[in-house]
């Protein structure tokens, strides 16, 4: 057993190495660019959705509250007309990408965090480098990647987006391996 101190520096390296992975993928590789589209009405549909001043949440259209409203004509119906989709809100107001790029490092700390308590419990020191990459890489990827496509199955979010969310988490998972396999206690 490896105890979470002695890990701390891979714990802060992959994190910091994720966050910097993630800034290359998102500013200078941009295929993300194309995960989201516009609305052909977008200023038509900003206004529907201003009128009715809906707090920042998430919301769902059609809305049903109970399975069984679904056999209802009228929401099969909505169902059939469409569109059927889900809307995240924020608040309004400008973009300030701090807060977002602060709580996206601190999401990549915890996964290290977590990923290193397995690892320590699991593994003792002087492991092999390829074993604590194997079960690190596998921790990793599985938290930055496998909660992505629950949002394909259940909410439509399209698959090819989800595909590259998850390469990314390949990427993430990759780095965090190599990260702790590098500087696994001796």
């Amino acid at each position: 057993m490896v105890s979470l101190g002695a890990l701390w520096l891979p714990i802060l390296l992959a994190a910091v190495l994720v966050f910097i992975a993630s800034s290359v993928i998102h500013m200078v590789l941009k295929y993300h660019n194309t995960d989201y589209r516009k609305l052909p009405n977008e200023d038509a549909v900003r206004a529907a959705l201003r009128s009715g001043d809906p707090p920042p949440g998430q919301y769902v259209t059609p809305y049903v509250m109970d399975m069984k409203e679904m056999e209802k004509p009228e929401v099969k119906q909505k169902y059939a007309e469409g569109p059927v989709g889900v809307v995240y809100l924020r608040k309004p107001g400008p973009v300030n990408m701090g807060p977002y790029l602060g709580q996206w490092f601190m999401f990549s700390l915890v996964v290290s965090l977590f990923v290193a308590y397995i690892a320590g419990v699991a593994l003792g020191p002087g492991a092999p480098y390829l074993t604590v990459f194997r079960l690190v890489g596998a921790t990793a990827f599985l938290a930055y990647a496998a909660g992505q496509v629950p949002a394909a199955i259940w909410m439509g979010k399209p698959w090819r987006v989800t595909a590259k969310e998850v390469f990314d988490g390949l990427v993430y998972g990759l780095l965090t391996a190599g990260t702790f396999g590098w500087l696994w206690p001796r």
